[in-house]
C-alpha cells in the first residue's frame, strides 16, 4: 500500500508538472430563439467559422495573462469569427502595467474579443473587470457584477471607458441590470442581460469589426420542419492540465493550505525517523505552496512568523505533553494566518478555522500520541518497579520526574491531588517509559499484599 501511495502520487505531479497543451473541447450549440432581426426568407445553414471561448476564472495572474494573449493568436491563425473571454475575477495579482498589455491586446486584436460575466454570481472586480473597456462587445449574466475598477487603465495614451456614468464604477459595484441602465455594457440587443453562452454568440451576429461583418447565426429546420436560428458551435478552451495546477496553487487559500499541509508532514516525518509517504507529499506540498506565495502579495514576517510558530509547536512533540510552547505556538500561527497576505487579499474565515484547527489537532492530539507510542518501550522485564518506593525529585502535577533505585524516571500521578518536590512516592503502574505513581501516605498494597489470608494460609498448609 505504501508503495502504491507512491506511485500514485509521483504519477500524478508528474502529469501536472509535464503537461503543457492546452486542451480544448468543442461542443454542439443548442437551438435557440431571441430577438434578434430574421430575414424572411430562411436558407439551409451552412459551415461557418467557430467563435472560440476561453475561461477566465480566479486571481489574474502571469499564466491567465499570457493564455488569454495566446488565445487571441490563436482565434486569429484558425480564422475564428471571435473571441469570448467568460470572466470571473475579483482582482490582479500582476502589475497594472501587466494587465495594460493584456487589454492592449483585446482592444487592438485583428478579431473581435467579447467578455461575458458570467453565469449568475460571477465576478468582474478591479484590474481584471477594467478588461471590459477594451472588448469590443460586453455582457453579463443576471447576478453577476461589476466595479470597484480604481483608476483606470490608459491603453495608447487614451483611459478606458465604461459608459457615460463609467466613473461610479471606480470605487462602486453594480450588478447586470444597473450596468445596463448605465450604458457600461457594449451589446447590441434589446435585453442586455446575457444569461447563457449561447445568447452571448447570438449578440455577436451583425457585428461590423475592422470593415468585416460577423456571421453567428443560421437559420436551419428542425425535426418538425420550422424554422430557426442556431448559434455557430463555439470552441471551449481552458487552461492546460499543467497551467491550471499552478494557477489552482496560485490562490490564497491553497497556498496558504498547502504549505501549512507541507510543513506539518515534514515535522512529522521528522519523529518517525524515517522518509515515507508522509515525507514525499510534505516536499511536493511545500514546492507548489512555494510557487503559490511567490505569486501572491504575501508578508514576509508573516511567512517567517508562520515557520517560527510550527517550530514553537514541535517542541513539546518531543516531550509528548502540550505544555507552553504549545499555547505559543498556536497564538503566533492564528496571528501569522490573519495577516498572510496584503493588498487586499486576505483569508476566508472557514480557511482560518480548517488552518489553525487542524494544526492544533495535530499538535496537541496528533503527534504527542505518535511519539509516545514510538518511543516508549515495553515494560517486560521492569515489573519489579511496581510497587517500589522512591522521591518525587519535581512537582508533580500530574506529571514529573521521579527517582527510583538511583535511576530517574518520567513520573505521571495516577491521584488526583499533586504531589510535591520531595514527597515518597510508590510505583503503582508502568506506561511506556513512564510510571504512573502514588503518595507514600495512603498507597495501596502491592498485590501480593492484598491477597486474601484464607488463600495464604491454605499455601501454607500445602506446603
Amino acid at each position: 500500500m505504501r508503495r502504491l501511495a507512491i506511485t500514485m502520487l509521483t504519477a500524478s505531479v508528474g502529469l501536472g508538472l509535464f503537461s503543457s497543451q492546452n486542451v480544448g473541447a468543442q461542443v454542439s450549440p443548442e437551438t435557440a430563439t431571441t430577438d434578434v432581426a430574421v430575414p424572411t426568407d430562411a436558407s439551409t445553414s451552412v459551415a461557418q467559422p467557430p467563435v472560440d471561448v476561453l475561461e477566465v476564472s480566479g486571481l489574474l495572474d502571469a499564466i491567465v495573462a499570457d493564455e488569454i494573449e495566446q488565445a487571441i493568436e490563436r482565434a486569429e491563425v484558425d480564422g475564428s469569427q471571435a473571441l469570448i473571454l467568460q470572466m470571473n475575477s475579483r482582482q490582479a495579482i500582476i502589475s497594472r502595467d501587466r494587465v495594460a498589455e493584456v487589454a492592449s491586446a483585446i482592444k487592438n486584436a485583428d478579431i473581435p474579443v467579447a467578455i461575458w460575466v458570467g453565469p449568475s454570481g460571477a465576478r468582474a472586480y478591479g484590474l481584471p473587470g477594467q478588461l471590459l473597456g477594451a472588448a469590443a462587445v460586453t455582457g453579463m449574466a443576471p447576478g453577476s457584477r461589476i466595479g470597484d475598477f480604481g483608476v483606470p487603465l490608459q491603453i495608447d495614451g487614451e483611459s478606458l471607458e465604461f459608459g457615460p456614468e463609467g466613473d461610479v464604477l471606480q470605487a462602486k459595484t453594480v450588478g447586470a441590470e444597473e450596468a445596463k441602465q448605465m450604458g457600461a455594457l457594449k451589446i447590441e440587443i434589446n435585453d442586455r442581460t446575457v444569461p447563457v453562452m449561447r445568447n452571448m454568440v447570438f449578440a455577436l451576429d451583425g457585428l461590423t469589426y475592422k470593415g468585416k461583418v460577423l456571421d453567428t447565426v443560421a437559420q436551419v429546420a428542425n425535426d418538425a420542419g420550422a424554422i430557426e436560428n442556431q448559434a455557430t458551435a463555439p470552441r471551449f478552451y481552458k487552461l492546460g492540465l499543467g497551467d491550471r495546477l499552478f494557477h489552482t496553487v496560485s490562490s490564497e487559500p491553497v497556498a496558504y493550505l498547502l504549505f501549512v499541509i507541507g510543513l506539518v508532514l515534514l515535522i512529522f516525518e521528522f519523529y518517525t525517523a524515517g522518509v515515507g509517504v508522509a515525507g514525499v507529499v510534505g516536499v511536493v506540498c511545500l514546492v507548489l505552496a512555494c510557487f503559490g506565495l511567490t505569486a501572491l502579495p504575501v508578508r514576509e514576517w508573516a511567512l517567517a512568523l508562520m515557520i517560527l510558530s510550527l517550530l514553537a509547536l514541535a517542541v513539546d512533540v518531543q516531550v509528548g505533553i502540550p505544555r507552553f510552547w504549545t499555547g505559543v505556538g498556536l497564538l503566533l500561527f492564528t496571528l501569522a494566518s490573519v495577516f498572510l497576505y496584503r493588498e487586499g487579499l486576505r483569508l476566508g474565515w472557514f480557511t482560518l478555522a480548517v488552518g489553525v484547527g487542524s494544526v492544533a489537532l495535530a499538535f496537541i492530539v496528533g503527534m504527542p500520541s505518535m511519539v509516545r507510542t514510538r518511543f516508549a518501550t515495553p515494560t517486560i522485564g521492569r515489573e519489579w518497579m511496581i510497587g517500589e518506593f522512591g522521591t518525587a525529585l519535581a512537582d508533580i502535577a500530574p506529571e514529573g520526574v521521579v527517582q527510583v533505585r538511583d535511576a530517574q524516571w518520567r513520573a505521571r500521578t495516577n491521584r488526583a491531588t499533586p504531589i510535591s518536590k520531595g514527597d515518597k512516592v510508590r510505583v503503582a503502574a508502568i506506561d511506556g517509559i513512564t510510571l504512573e505513581v502514588e503518595p507514600e501516605t495512603g498507597a495501596a498494597r502491592d498485590y501480593r499484599e492484598r491477597r486474601p489470608k484464607t488463600e495464604e494460609a491454605a499455601e501454607t498448609t500445602t506446603s
